[in-house]
């Protein structure tokens, strides 16, 4: 029996529910667990007995351990707070399904989306700045890995999107654009980035440290968490912008 446009609609509603729920609980839980693992400012740290899970000839590394006790244990921490956490909430927060500030004015959940960006791109500056310095009191290569550059890249463009993020508080500085085009290019520039920092999520998951403390069935289920936000977020954004744009065609 066909399904009605009514039924279908409201079984769409539900499973974008159900999926903006689910990515809340990994945004928050996946940090989570990092903590645990990384144990930040504790001077324990595993070492492995190989290369890192697909890295390839760019990881041939040995133990991330610190010369300065616990100072490593903050990098992937800092990394999960800033990418899974802080980011996909301030993305979740125009969600019309699940956003926790619906109840408020788009202005309020602007200022929200602002502080949770800035806040996320101050985690992921110290958390860049934390493996850097690590790899110099090792003696390491800088962005000699994949993830390293993915990384890096990810941090480098996560600073410029925020600061073309001024151009919608300040729309006047871009007179020949309209404010809708601004959106539409923000929103889809933020996506870009957010993958870039999901990708480099995954990568880190491939490394010496992740694959030598995680392991087993527990490995893949956390490199599920950055695929079920990305997804949830492509929705959000495909869905707000994308599919309007083209409708209008």
């Amino acid at each position: 029996m066909a399904l009605t446009a009514e039924t279908e609609s409201r079984l769409y509603r539900s499973l974008r529910v159900a999926a903006g729920a689910a990515a809340h609980l990994v945004a928050l839980g996946f940090p989570a667990a990092v903590a645990v693992l990384a144990r930040p400012g504790s001077s324990e740290c595993r070492r492995g007995r190989g290369r890192g899970r697909g890295e390839g000839r760019m990881s041939q590394l040995t133990s991330p351990c610190a010369s300065l006790p616990g100072l490593f244990s903050w990098h992937p921490l800092l990394m999960a707070l800033a990418f899974s956490f802080l980011m996909t909430e301030a993305l979740l927060i125009f969600s019309p399904e699940t956003s926790l500030l619906r109840s408020f004015s788009r202005k309020v959940r602007v200022r929200a989306h602002w502080a949770l960006q800035l806040l996320a791109l101050l985690c992921a500056l110290l958390g860049l700045g934390i493996i850097t310095y690590n790899k110099h009191l090792n003696g390491k290569g800088h962005f000699v890995t994949w993830h390293g550059l993915t990384g890096l890249l990810a941090v480098l463009y996560a600073g410029g999107q925020c600061a073309g993020g001024v151009l919608l508080l300040y729309p006047k500085l871009m007179k020949n654009w309209t404010l809708a085009k601004l959106k539409l290019y923000h929103a889809t520039s933020g996506l870009v980035g957010y993958l870039l920092g999901c990708a480099s999520l995954m990568l880190g998951m491939c490394s010496l440290w992740f694959t030598t403390t995680v392991t087993g069935a527990s490995w893949y289920l956390a490199m599920l968490c950055p695929l079920v936000t990305s997804l949830v977020i492509m929705n959000q954004v495909s869905n707000a912008y994308l599919y309007r744009k083209r409708s209008q065609h």
